[in-house]
């Protein structure tokens, strides 16, 4: 394993245009729990399936127990970022980052430092009146009684890409034009299973491919290295 992460650490010190796409397992490291693994969020027992609280359908028509579980499982303010979101902020700063996407919607590259960050399912740090699209902020939802409402008397929802809707076409187009001009494409914490962030891999025409994940993916036999390591180890060798 050592050997592989000196590897990564090679191919990062070499190249000036490295992209990064991340999922749940990049904020793991923060105690934000993920989704599909045995401890994640949708093994765990509610009134309702998670698939089903977290669709568009079960937003419109059963807003209050939504928000009860949004609440409950969404509130990211509390976390930090742990030392990958810190990492890839000074590769960013330093030129060599191009770009971040990522599957999470819990800001946690931002709060590291990023600035160059594609939200493919949005941000629990927005959300907008559904009436007159006044933006607030994640305090004034996370701290609100039941139902957020807006001064006008509009229903707020966060600007989190549920089930049943779909992605960003603007984030998503930009996502797609970072990764095929990437010459390193660093794909991590993600087991590669939801579509369609999950085909934005077959974009990238680059040189280098390597893939960070606890568990094995579908796309282990297309990469030039795979790491099945916890991120932070291996991110903590990285020379800013």
């Amino acid at each position: 394993m050592e050997n592989k992460i000196q590897q990564f650490k090679q191919l990062v010190n070499e190249s000036n245009n490295i992209v990064f796409f991340g999922g749940a397992g990049v904020s793991t490291e923060s105690g934000i729990p993920d989704f599909r693994s045995k401890d994640g969020i949708y093994n765990q027992k509610y009134d309702y399936p998670p698939e089903e609280i977290l669709s568009h359908t079960f937003f419109i028509k059963h807003t209050e127990e939504f928000y009860k579980f949004y609440k409950d499982k969404m509130n990211s303010l509390k976390y930090e970022s742990n030392i990958t979101h810190i990492k890839l902020a000074q590769l960013e700063s330093n030129g060599k980052l191009k770009a971040i996407i990522t599957q999470n919607i819990d800001g946690l590259h931002q709060k590291a430092g990023a600035k160059n960050v594609y939200e493919l399912h949005g941000s629990v740090l927005r959300n907008y009146c559904m009436k007159c699209k006044k933006f607030y902020d994640a305090e004034y939802v996370f701290n609100s009684k039941d139902i957020p409402t807006c001064t006008c008397g509009g229903i707020i929802k966060p600007d989190v890409v549920l089930y049943e809707e779909g992605l960003d076409e603007n984030t998503l187009e930009k996502a797609i034009s970072f990764i095929m001009n990437a010459d390193l494409l660093i794909v991590a914490g993600t087991s590669l299973t939801v579509y369609p962030a999950s085909g934005l891999i077959n974009y990238f025409r680059g040189r280098n491919l390597v893939l960070i994940n606890k568990e094995t993916t579908p796309y282990d036999n297309k990469a030039n290295l795979v790491i099945n390591e916890l991120l932070g180890k291996v991110f903590k060798e990285i020379e800013v």
